[in-house]
């Protein structure tokens, strides 16, 4: 939360806000006495900050229910996120199509609808119409007003500040280094935030999934590319130029097979669907695989060459996987595939690459999930970010109240 305080300006008052706000959302439910405990601060500032965070509408009091029958006096009050505060939209730019994602305050989902893409890359204030005519079909489809949604968050695969909403580059994005203010403020109707795809799966992770209660986690997301999305003591981490876990353009291989990045020997020029449909296919003409469909059907009818594919990249993985391990040491792993099933020789194939490559200690290796992916589980963690950010700006908006 301290980088929350350095990138968006909050004071320590503000920012003991936002942290109380974080603690009763992770929470569901919490009393001021467990915000207290839990941010190691005193009553009195939790009591202030919960005063605050009332006062703009954002949490409520619900009186929590006795625990036995014998208990006297007023039941506890409880704290928790107001859901109908505010509606967020998460939105989530795929390779054929932009998922949008519209929750409430609490992360509920409202409603959620598909716009299909025409090509895969464009232009970016191209980009930005298209994402605004896909949120006026989803709101129109879910029949809400434009003015219900706060703000809305924009994945993007690539190389983005999400701190700054600026992208350095993108597959699904013409230019390079694009400043995306601007060109929301100019076609959007509300307040949006640029965040890197696989960022927003391990925010969904955090707060939906196998992330729930851990402090140190990592998500990989394996789809056309390879990302990766860092949960480092609770909190996001994105590094320096916000271009941080970028697990997709480790190098595998010295000079080894081209990226879509432009660059040579990347992991996901062995692992991404691109790469593996590429060299699946080399010396076919007329029967070329089009898809990873292609190639685990081929395989499993016996193709020589299907199969030395998928087993060299399950095993590539493995490596890539034990490396970050190796790294981190985190307490989770979340392998994200937006793919078909993997067979499970391909499956058992990275993770004895993993076991094998992981430095040996007498302790268990963390726990690694291996889930498919679809849209919702993206769009869904931009709605948690949106609403995170969202969060921060009616927080600083406080501020002029303060002063009055």
């Amino acid at each position: 939360m301290k980088d929350h305080a350095r990138h968006y300006g909050l004071d320590a008052r503000e920012l003991t806000r936002l942290r109380a706000f974080h603690c009763i959302r992770v929470a569901g439910q919490i009393s001021r006495t467990d915000i207290a405990r839990e941010l190691d601060s005193s009553p009195a500032t939790v009591t202030a900050a919960c005063g605050a965070l009332l006062e703009a509408g954002l949490i409520r009091e619900v009186d929590a229910e006795r625990i036995d029958s014998g208990q006297r006096g007023r039941p506890r009050v409880m704290l928790e996120v107001n859901g109908e505060a505010l509606a967020v939209a998460g939105i989530k730019v795929a390779r054929h199509a932009i998922h949008v994602t519209i929750v409430d305050f609490k992360g509920v989902e409202i409603g959620s609808h598909l716009s299909p893409l025409a090509v895969s890359c464009m232009p970016a204030e191209a980009l930005v119409r298209a994402v605004r005519q896909a949120l006026d079909d989803a709101l129109a489809a879910l029949d809400l007003s434009v003015d219900a949604v706060a703000g809305a968050a924009l994945g993007l695969p690539g190389f983005i500040n999400g701190e700054t909403s600026f992208m350095h580059w993108s597959s699904s994005v013409e230019e390079r280094n694009v400043d995306f203010g601007p060109l929301f403020a100019r076609h959007l109707p509300c307040p949006a935030f640029l965040e890197n795809d696989a960022n927003l799966v391990a925010k969904a992770e955090q707060f939906f999934g196998e992330g729930r209660g851990l402090h140190n986690f990592l998500v990989v997301t394996i789809e056309h590319g390879v990302g990766m999305g860092i949960v480092q003591n609770g909190q996001l981490y994105r590094g320096e130029r916000g271009c941080g876990a970028e697990f997709g353009h480790m190098k595998v291989q010295f000079e080894g097979a081209l990226c879509q990045c432009g660059q040579r020997g990347c992991l996901e020029a062995y692992v991404g669907d691109y790469a593996l449909i590429r060299d699946a296919s080399v010396g076919r003409q007329s029967d070329a695989h089009k898809s990873l469909t292609d190639i685990l059907e081929s395989a499993r009818a016996g193709d020589r060459l299907s199969g030395e594919v998928l087993e060299r990249a399950s095993k590539i993985l493995g490596v890539a996987l034990a490396s970050l391990v190796n790294l981190f040491d985190p307490q989770h792993i979340v392998i994200a595939r937006l793919r078909p099933r993997f067979d499970d020789v391909h499956t058992q194939a990275m993770m004895e690459a993993l076991r094998r490559n992981t430095v040996q200690v007498d302790a268990p290796l963390p726990g690694i999930t291996v889930r498919n992916l679809d849209e919702s589980m993206w769009a869904r963690g931009a709605a948690a970010h949106g609403i995170e950010m969202v969060s921060i700006m009616k927080i600083r908006a406080g501020r002029d109240q303060d002063a009055a």
